[in-house]
C-alpha cells in the first residue's frame, strides 16, 4: 500500500486491536451473578407495568445517565432545519432523496446532513429507518446525484485526523451494508448521518463537535456524569427525529433506530433515551452495548475505556476490571426500550462483540415485556444459524463477520412490519 495515501477516519478505527488475554473460551467465562432488573433500588419488587414506567424505569435510566453514557442537554434552544434538495426521481426513479442540513446550536456550529430515501411508489407516509454511517453519506448508496461532502481521514504517516472533500471513488463504498432496493422495495425509508458530522470519533475530536457548544461558561471538559461521545451521537439522532416530525412524507410514528457496532450501542441509547423510537435495532453492539459485561468475553469494560476513552462518561471508567460492582449490566440497557419493539443481532465470527453474551442480554431483559403482556425471546436456548428466535424483542445470529448483510436487513423489515404503532 502507498502509506502517502490518507485513510477514512471510520476504517481506520472501526476495530480496537485484540488483546493477548482476550477469553474466547467459553468453559473459562467466570460465575457470576446479574442484578436484579425488577428489584427497584429500595428492594421493592417490580410486578406491573405502570410500577415500572412510572418507578424502576426512571431509575434505570438515571444510573445510565450518570454512570454510562453521560447526560446531554435536555433542550437545544437554536437547533435549526434546512432542506437543501428533493429530487423526486433518485436512483432512475425509484426513490425521492431529500437532503436536509441540522444545525444543533446555532451560528457557526456542528452542521450534520441527512440523507434520506423514500419509495416512490409510497401513497401515504413512509415508515423509516434511521442511522449513523461510518461513511459520507455518499458512500450509503451508489447514487451519481447525491452530494459527496467531506470526510475525516487518518493519515498513516502523521497520525493527524483532518478532514477534505469526499473523493468520487467514494461514492457507494458501504452501499453492501445498507440493502436500500430491500428498503425501498419493502415500503421502508432510510435516514442516515455520517456520525462524524456530530463529533469525530477520536480522542480529542470533541473539540470539533457539538458537546463543547453546551458547555457552562470556562468550562472545557465534560463532567464525570455529563455526555461522552455515544451519548452526543445519540443526542443527535434524536434531533433528527425532531426533524422527521414535521416532515409530512414520513411517518414519524413508526420510526425505527438502527445501529452496527458502536452505532449498535449509541441506537441501543438513543431509543432508551427518547420514547419515540418505534424499535431499536443493535446489530452487533458488544460490550458496552447488547452483551452481558459480567462474561467477560471478547471486548471488556477495560477494553473501550482503553481504546475509546471518548465514548463514555467519565464515572464509567471506574468499572474496569470491576464489572462485577455495576449496579447495571446490558438487560438493563434494553430493558429501557420495551414495550416497544428491540431487534439483537450477531455474527457467528464476531468473538469480540460475544454473540451468547448479546443473546443473554435480550433473554434477561424480555421480563419486562412480559410485564406489558407482550412475548419477548421466549426462550433460554441459544439458537442456531439463521433461525430468528422471540417476538417483540427477537434475536438472531448468523454466518459471517462483523458487518451487516442482507440477510440481516430482511429480519429487520419483517420484524418492522410486526411492531405495532402506538
Amino acid at each position: 500500500m502507498n502509506r502517502s495515501v490518507l485513510l477514512p477516519a471510520a476504517a481506520a478505527l472501526l476495530f480496537a486491536q485484540q488483546p493477548s488475554d482476550t477469553l474466547y473460551d467459553e468453559a473459562k467465562v467466570p460465575k457470576y451473578s446479574l442484578p436484579a432488573l425488577l428489584t427497584m433500588k429500595n428492594g421493592e419488587s417490580v410486578r406491573d407495568a405502570k410500577t415500572w414506567s412510572a418507578k424502576r424505569r426512571p431509575e434505570i435510566l438515571e444510573m445510565y445517565r450518570t454512570e454510562v453514557f453521560g447526560r446531554a442537554p435536555a433542550k437545544a434552544p437554536q437547533l435549526a432545519f434546512h432542506v437543501d434538495s428533493v429530487d423526486k426521481q433518485a436512483l432512475a426513479g425509484r426513490a425521492v432523496r431529500k437532503i436536509v442540513t441540522i444545525t444543533f446550536a446555532g451560528g457557526d456550529t456542528p452542521k450534520a446532513h441527512m440523507q434520506i430515501y423514500l419509495p416512490t411508489a409510497a401513497r401515504k407516509p413512509v415508515p423509516l429507518f434511521l442511522a449513523l454511517g461510518f461513511t459520507p453519506n455518499a458512500g450509503v448508496v451508489n447514487d451519481p446525484g447525491a452530494p459527496l461532502g467531506e470526510q475525516w481521514i487518518r493519515d498513516p504517516d502523521t497520525k493527524e485526523f483532518k478532514k477534505r472533500p469526499t473523493p468520487e471513488q467514494a461514492r457507494g463504498s458501504s452501499a453492501s451494508r445498507w440493502a436500500i432496493d430491500q428498503i425501498l422495495g419493502h415500503g421502508y425509508g432510510l435516514a442516515t448521518i455520517y456520525y462524524y458530522e456530530i463529533e469525530p470519533d477520536f480522542a480529542g475530536g470533541m473539540k470539533y463537535g457539538i458537546r463543547p457548544h453546551f458547555f457552562k461558561a470556562g468550562q472545557t471538559e465534560p463532567a464525570a456524569d455529563e455526555w461522552g461521545a455515544i451519548s452526543a451521537w445519540a443526542w443527535a439522532l434524536s434531533r433528527a427525529m425532531d426533524y422527521l416530525e414535521t416532515d409530512k412524507d414520513i411517518d414519524a410514528k413508526r420510526v425505527g433506530v438502527m445501529g452496527h457496532s458502536r452505532l449498535g450501542k449509541t441506537a441501543l441509547w438513543a431509543a432508551a433515551d427518547d420514547p419515540r423510537f418505534l424499535f431499536a435495532i443493535s446489530n452487533e453492539s458488544g460490550e458496552g452495548g447488547a452483551a452481558i459485561s459480567r462474561r467477560e468475553y471478547g471486548e471488556r469494560t477495560k477494553d473501550l475505556n482503553r481504546s475509546f476513552p471518548h465514548w463514555f462518561c467519565g464515572n464509567f471508567k471506574k468499572y474496569s476490571d470491576h464489572e462485577d460492582q455495576m449496579p447495571f449490566d446490558s438487560h438493563f440497557l434494553l430493558a429501557l426500550t420495551a414495550p416497544r419493539g428491540l431487534y439483537v443481532a450477531s455474527a457467528e465470527e464476531d468473538r469480540w462483540s460475544d454473540p451468547r453474551g448479546e443473546f443473554l442480554g435480550a433473554v434477561n431483559a424480555s421480563p419486562v415485556w412480559e410485564l406489558f403482556g407482550k412475548k419477548g425471546i421466549g426462550t433460554d436456548a441459544f439458537p442456531a444459524l439463521h433461525q430468528p428466535v422471540g417476538n417483540t424483542v427477537r434475536y438472531h445470529i448468523r454466518a459471517g463477520k462483523h458487518d451487516v448483510t442482507d440477510y440481516d436487513w430482511e429480519q429487520y423489515l419483517k420484524f418492522a412490519d410486526t411492531v405495532p404503532s402506538r
